[in-house]
């Protein structure tokens, strides 16, 4: 790049000093770096960081496969750690510590909307099946209803506090720091808990619609990682320049085929395909629906007669995980990209240091977050029945009617059913 070269005849020379345009200090790979030095295959320390990342792979995927098995509840929490540290990642990219040394309790105050948020996020969510775990105890049934109806009202009462405390905690020549610091806040709330608002009620609907759609991102990801490790030539994109195509295409096609298979082996288990209406930890069992009822193809006339498969079993919520696995493989990835162009103009590596050789939790969220809403918005719209049924109403009549409000609904109905009875005598 050329300097600049002003000289000293230039009128800005004589009344001050120059003023040079600040140039951005991000490191641009070049093309030559970006189509071969930076690819996986070129790299000498590959198997180094490859072992690395499998030791911390294997430590997270056993503690998940554990928390799977505990149950809904457990889950949840999980998601709510993940959380935490996702905000304390956020937090610190923008955090100055000269400006927080002369601002005592201001990152406290990022905490206090964190779990604002948090509240009124999870009371939502939660409610229903809070009221459907305490309805057999009276008194508990009381101080639960009470505390969902005024729950908007704490939440923002717990909100307008924080604002207040913002207001009176700005100070001169901190202005733009601290309002900058407080739209950034918000922004993380929206990233953080935008996707938990799907996440948790996909758990709840039966641990399938979390755990498939959460397996394909984690099977896309180390399926990229070692196609591109072993095969990748071709850069995919320039935001992330380790990504291949062969890499990406290796990845689609595994994770597609194992969305078909795993479709068929968790759902044949009650506990991943039945839904939880409270709080409780116990086993689960239910009829599972259509979806997960299996029906037989035969294979006559497609196979050859020494073939010793006559039909298949398939399980009707395959073909939607056929849908799952094409969005996880294609536009999933897209969340990666987008993190690798946010850290780029941040100029880091990494979210974090908290998983080696992955980076931090953010790091390992980013495709994850985007398939969580998608699979939400599948299930409620392709899956769910659209239909009211006994079970929706029931839930209608626990979360807006008091306890006496039920009481009289139950003998009305009482009524109405005897008269109905009478009638047909």
């Amino acid at each position: 790049m050329q300097k600049d070269t002003t000289t000293s005849s230039s009128p800005s020379t004589n009344t001050g000093r120059i003023r040079h345009r600040k140039r951005s200090n991000e490191v641009i790979p070049e093309v030559s770096k970006s189509n071969g030095a930076q690819l996986l295959v070129n790299d000498k320390s590959k198997y180094k960081s490859m072992l690395i990342r499998a030791y911390s792979s294997v430590w997270m995927i056993g503690s998940f496969v554990l928390i799977i098995y505990m149950g809904h509840l457990y889950i949840t929490a999980m998601i709510v750690v993940i959380q935490i540290f996702m905000a304390r990642e956020l937090f610190n990219l923008l955090r100055r510590a000269h400006e927080d040394k002369q601002l005592p309790g201001f990152r406290l105050l990022n905490w206090h909307f964190f779990f604002t948020a948090m509240l009124f996020v999870y009371g939502r969510i939660l409610s229903q099946r809070l009221v459907n775990t305490v309805n057999s105890d009276k008194v508990l049934y009381r101080l639960v209803s009470s505390l969902i109806k005024y729950h908007m009202v704490v939440c923002y009462s717990l909100y307008i506090t924080g604002f207040i405390w913002f207001i009176l905690t700005l100070k001169k020549k901190m202005y733009k720091y601290q309002f900058g610091q407080y739209a950034w806040t918000h922004m993380i709330l929206i990233v953080v808990f935008g996707q938990s608002s799907f996440t948790v009620p996909s758990i709840f609907e039966g641990i399938f619609w979390f755990l498939l759609p959460a397996t394909l991102i984690v099977i896309n990801d180390i399926a990229a990682y070692f196609f591109g490790f072993f095969f990748g030539k071709t850069p995919l994109i320039k935001l992330s320049p380790k990504k291949t195509w062969e890499g990406f295409i290796g990845a689609s096609v595994t994770t597609i085929i194992s969305a078909f298979m795993l479709a068929n082996i968790m759902g044949r288990s009650p506990w991943f395909t039945c839904p939880r209406k409270d709080l409780s930890t116990g086993w689960l069992d239910c009829d599972p629906g259509l979806l997960f009822k299996p029906e037989s193809y035969s294979l006559l006339g497609w196979t050859p007669h020494w073939f010793p498969w006559k039909e298949i079993s398939i399980l009707p919520v395959q073909w939607h995980a056929l849908c799952l696995g094409l969005f996880a493989s294609i536009i999933a990835p897209f969340g990666g990209f987008f993190a690798s162009g946010f850290k780029r103009a941040f100029k880091i590596k990494d979210f974090g240091d908290s998983i080696p050789g992955h980076g931090g939790i953010t790091d390992r969220m980013d495709c994850q977050m985007v398939m969580a809403v998608f699979a939400y918005i599948y299930h409620q719209s392709f899956v769910v029945p659209q239909s009211l049924s006994v079970e929706m109403i029931l839930d209608q009549i626990l979360m807006n009617l008091s306890f006496d409000e039920q009481e009289a609904l139950y003998r009305r109905l009482g009524e109405m059913l005897q008269q109905g009875i009478e009638m047909m005598s």
